[in-house]
Formats: structure tokens, sequence, C-alpha cells
């Protein structure tokens, strides 16, 4: 028997036996063993020709281990304290755990329940039980969860698979029994840190047409220094929110008046917006992008064609008919009307690459529970580009989309990248040699790039390898930006062709490429990665001008006419009310630059500056010096387009 690589001479027939025989340091905080490339509970049974791996709880998949000893224990606590309850499925997170429950008599937990249910857990973890594996027939089972009807349905759908299979379970006590492929920690005591944090509605097998079941989250982590270090970045994020910030920005709501998943943008996120926006379509322009519009709706015909009513139905609203009789959607997607304007003429390789861009507002039916904020809606905005090449262009230009991509999202502050190069998925469309080519041009133009990427084999679309970009946020998370994604079908569909030095017709590359991802979704990421505090140059309102008394209105009207001559976004403040509580509003809606000015600042010429971020306000600053230096850090970044 091999025990992490080394022989060990003694027999075991057991994982208990095993660590019994190893020094108590080699031991410390195995929760599982992986015997033979497959986890297994420890007191699992073993042979001496096993090649055996401790697995220990600071692992990724001993975290895995005890978040879902965790679920079980939070089950068997509810049961505990709701006599009667029915509980579903009980899954890891990336985080921790949660468990789906439907209460007696329509009961419903509250938030304050749950400082009661990690009580009882906390006795359970105190009373050290094991965690104890059994199998059993589909039969046997069936009969032992006769009371509890989601784990009936879970049993007869694989009974109508195989009859003969057996089951796992695992008990803690003989009163609480789950059904579990496992494997777990050996007891409850190794559950040192855990805590449940919130309560959410969730519906059996995610089907709203079924019974709606109440889910309690809670995190977990090998010891109480990691939980509350997550804790700590938890509360963080959430102080970071978008939806939170904008609320209290003035940015965006989300009327329920218009329906969920639809925002509207108040006059400081519209400003916001359109800085954003008109940014990207100048740098666009200057790097050789044609600006296009394509319209809302279009006909059911044009979904046919592209794939889109096959393969994305479900995701597209539903068609409106019109008096002619034609079905028409609103669009899901940019594409199909930027392949019509490249089909609209002859093209020639002359012509090529075409680099098409337009901010595209796109409809897309996500469920209810699935909408977050800005991050998840149902109406967005994306800064979509089509490249059509000729297939020797196509590693330069997907080089260059990288770089292009990149330069854009440093302008907004952003550094910290990697990226993905997603292969062809085992159920895909299309002939291996186009799927090569199309492969190894998408690599080498990362291999050529400044930026850092892995390779997710079988993970790109059914239909066209594609890179991600991804970025790592102020606080450590990890956001999918950017994509460019080479098509393979679009053209075939469409019969797109160019005329080549020979005059004969070829088809055309393709590439998608969504630069913000949409305008929505990069807005929230902004918001959440600076705090709400954005870079200034995006702000409607950059400077705020407050006089401390009546008669140093006038000095603060004269700096705002400074301002704006050199193009400084400045606002004035009355001194009607007291002057702390004008500074401290300032600076909660995170104004880049207060100016206090009071009558001495008249004389001087000068005024008082308090810089976002900044402990103290500094006085008596020139107020050309303000000007240079708010000129210099609030500008509208350059960058070199390609």
């Amino acid at each position: 028997m091999k025990v992490d690589g080394r022989v060990l001479e003694r027999s075991v027939g057991s994982g208990v036996e095993l660590l019994g025989q190893l020094p108590s340091g080699r031991v410390k905080d195995v929760v599982a063993l992986r015997v033979n490339g497959v986890l297994i509970d420890v007191a699992g049974a073993l042979t001496e020709d096993d090649e055996v791996e401790l697995v220990r709880a600071d692992t990724s998949e001993g975290l895995d281990i005890i978040r879902h000893s965790c679920a079980h224990v939070l089950a068997q606590a509810v049961l505990r304290l709701y006599p009667g309850a029915h509980y579903a499925v009980g899954p890891t997170t990336q985080d921790g755990f949660f468990y789906d429950f439907l209460l007696p008599q329509e009961g419903r937990f509250e938030e304050g329940d749950l400082a009661a249910i990690e009580a009882e857990m906390r006795q359970i973890v105190n009373e050290d039980q094991p965690f104890i594996r059994d199998e059993l027939s589909i039969v046997a089972a069936r009969e032992l969860f006769r009371d509890q009807p989601f784990k009936g349905e879970i049993l007869a759908g694989i009974g109508e698979l195989d009859a003969a299979q057996r089951v796992s379970v695992y008990r803690n006590t003989e009163s609480f029994v789950d059904l579990c492929r496992g494997p777990h920690v050996p007891s409850t005591r190794y559950l040192k840190s855990f805590r449940l944090r919130r309560v959410s509605g969730a519906y059996w097998r995610g089907d709203e047409h079924r019974p709606q079941l109440q889910r309690i989250y809670g995190v977990a982590f090998a010891t109480e220094k990691a939980t509350q270090e997550y804790l700590a970045f938890l509360a963080e994020s959430e102080k970071r929110d978008h939806r939170r910030v904008g609320q209290e920005m003035d940015w965006f709501h989300f009327p329920p008046e218009i329906g969920g998943g639809l925002a509207v943008f108040h006059p400081k996120g519209a400003y916001i917006r359109y800085r954003m926006e008109e940014f990207s379509r100048t740098k666009h322009l200057e790097a050789g992008y044609e600006l296009v519009w394509t319209p809302h709706l279009a006909k059911s015909t044009l979904y046919e064609t592209s794939g889109h009513l096959e393969w994305y139905r479900d995701g597209m609203y539903p068609a409106m008919e019109m008096d002619e009789g034609d079905l028409y959607y609103p669009k899901p997607m940019n594409c199909p009307g930027h392949i019509l304007i490249y089909q609209s003429q002859p093209r020639s390789y002359r012509e090529l690459p075409l680099r098409l861009f337009e901010f595209g507002t796109v409809y897309r039916y996500e469920r209810s529970g699935t909408l977050h904020g800005l991050l998840r809606v149902r109406g967005l905005t994306q800064d979509d580009s089509h490249i059509f090449c000729t297939p020797e262009q196509l590693k330069d230009e997907l080089g260059r989309l990288l770089r292009f991509v990149i330069a854009i999202l440093r302008a907004f502050g952003l550094e910290d990248f990697d990226a993905e190069l997603s292969t062809r998925p085992e159920k895909s469309v299309g002939n291996d040699a186009e799927w090569e080519f199309a492969t190894d041009a998408a690599r080498q133009a990362l291999d050529a790039s400044e930026i850092a990427y892995s390779v997710a084999d079988g993970e790109g679309a059914f239909y066209a390898p594609k890179i991600d970009i991804h970025l790592t946020d102020a606080i450590g998370r990890r956001w999918q930006l950017s994509t460019l994604q080479i098509d393979l079908q679009e053209p075939q569909r469409f019969g797109l062709e160019f005329q080549d030095t020979t005059n004969q017709k070829l088809r055309p590359y393709m590439i998608h490429r969504a630069l913000f991802g949409s305008v929505e979704r990069f807005f929230a990421i902004l918001a959440e990665h600076y705090a709400g505090a954005l870079p200034g140059w995006l702000l409607k309102e950059q400077v705020r001008i407050l006089p401390v008394t009546q008669e140093a209105e006038a000095w603060a009207a004269e700096v705002a006419r400074h301002c704006a001559a050199n193009q400084l976004r400045a606002t004035v403040g009355t001194a009607g009310e007291p002057l702390g509580g004008r500074i401290r509003r300032a600076k909660v809606e995170k104004v880049p630059y207060i100016l206090v000015v009071g009558n001495d600042d008249l004389n001087a010429r000068t005024v008082g500056v308090n810089r976002r971020g900044a402990a103290k306000e500094e006085r008596g600053i020139d107020l050309l010096a303000f000007i240079e230096e708010a000129s210099r850090t609030l500008q509208e970044p350059s960058l070199e387009v390609l």
C-alpha cells in the first residue's frame, strides 16, 4: 500500500486503522481518503494494493466534504426544531452549503430563526455524532424515506433508470438519515467553523410550477480564522453592492411599473453611461470600426436562418403578430442584423477586415429568480462588434482585438486581467479542420499577447471556440468581462462570401466581440470595483463648490466659471445650511473635489480643497493651481488605438 506516495509496510483493513498507524502530525485534520483516485470515507475498507492520498480539511476537496457534512447537520437541526418538516436537497456551494425545506402547515422561516437553528447545529457538533454510511436497495430506501416526498421522487427517478441499483445513505443518529453519495467527515466534531447567513425561496428542481421551498444558506471553512476573513470579505462585498451604491448615488432604479430586470437611469447615472459610450464609440472610430445601427425588432424568418429560434428560443421574448401576418421578435442578439449589412452588397478581399460596431439594445427573457440588479437584466445594451475577415487575417485580427480590448479596459482604471481559451465541446457542429484552424489562431493570438491565460478544454460554444477576458477586482473577485468568439456557423448559414485575388468566392471568418459585455453589467462592475467612487472623468459633477457664507457666494460663482472655462464640471451649493452637513453630503456622494470658499479666499483668490479619499481639507490653495491639478486628474484618459 502507498500512502501519499510512500510505501506502508504494515497491513491495514480500513482508513481508521491506517490513520492509527501514522504519526499524529500526518493525520491532523484528515477528513477523507482518496483511494485509487476515488474519494471515500475515512472508515472505508482498504486493501494492500491500494494507493491512498490523505484529504485534509483545508484542501478544496476537504472543504467540499466539510460543507456537505454541514448541510446534513443543518437538515438534522431543522428536523429537530420543526418536526414534520420535509427536506429536499443540500449541496455545497463555492463558499458553503444550502438545504431546501418545506415546513408543515405552510410554515415559514424568518431571518431571526437562523440563530436558533445554528445553535442546534452546534449542539449536534458537540455531540460528536459519527457519519455512518449504509447501502440499501431502491425498495428499502423508498420505505425508509416514505414520509419524505422529495427523497421519494429522487429515488423513483433512480429506480426508473436501474431498479437493481443500490443507493447510499448516511446516518448521524438513529433519528436522522439522509440520502447521499458521500463521503463525509468522520464525525460532527470535525465541523469547526460555520455560519448560517440567509433564507430565500427556491422552487423544487428549479421548476416554477413545482412546490416553492425555503432555502437556508450557510458558509463553512476549515478554521474559525478563515471563516472570519470570509465574513469580512462578504461585508465589504455587500458594502460595494452596486444596487446599494446605485441607490445611494441616485444613479438608477428598477420601477415595478416597468417590470423586473428593466432599469431606468437617473440624470447622474445616465451621464455616466453617456461618457462610457462616447469614449468607447470614439475609440472604435479611431481604430477603424464602422458604426452601424439595427432595429429592435425583426421577423421570425431572420432568427430561423440564424438559428436563434432553434438554439435560443427559451431566452427570447414571445413573438408579436403584425397586421401582415408575420411574426416579429424583439432581438436577442445584434449579430443577424450585422450579417445582413455585410450581405447587402458583394464584398471583395480589399474591404476586409470589415469591422462593424453598434451600441445595440437586446432583450432576453431571464427568469425572475436569476435577475440581479444590473448584472442580470432583461433589456441590455451591448457594445457589439462583428468583424468579417479572410482566413489569413484571423490570427492577426484576434491579436489586434486583444490589444484593443485591454487598452479600453485599462482606460477605466482596470488592470488585473487574465484570459481563458475555451475549446471544442463534445457536442459541436462544424468540420474538424475549421475548428482546428480557428482554435490555433486564438491560441497564437493569446501567446503573442501580454495576458496570462488558461485553457478550458471542451468549454467552447457548440459552434465556435472563444476567448474570455476576466478581471480581478479591488477585493479579489473575478469577473468575466469581454468575449471574443470565432463563429464557424453564421457565415455558412447566411451564405456569406467575398471575392479573393483570383475572383473566387470564399467564405469569410466572423468574430463576435462584446468589449464591455453590456453597458449595464460593466456599469455594475465599475460601481463595485470602485465602491461608488468612479473615475472623475465619468461623472456629471466633478467639483462641488460650497460657500461658507452668503457673502462668499459671488466668489463661489466665479470659481465655478473658471472651472467651466477649463472643462471641469462644477456645481455651486448655497450657504443656507450648516457647512459640516453640506460637506458630509458631498463626501457621501463621492464628489471628487469639494471646494470650500470663504470671505478670506476672495481677496487671496484661493480655495479650500477636500480631495476624495483624503482625511483633511487643505486650505489656501491658489485657484489656478487647483484648476491645473483637477484638469490633470479628471481628464478623459488617452490611449493609442491600433
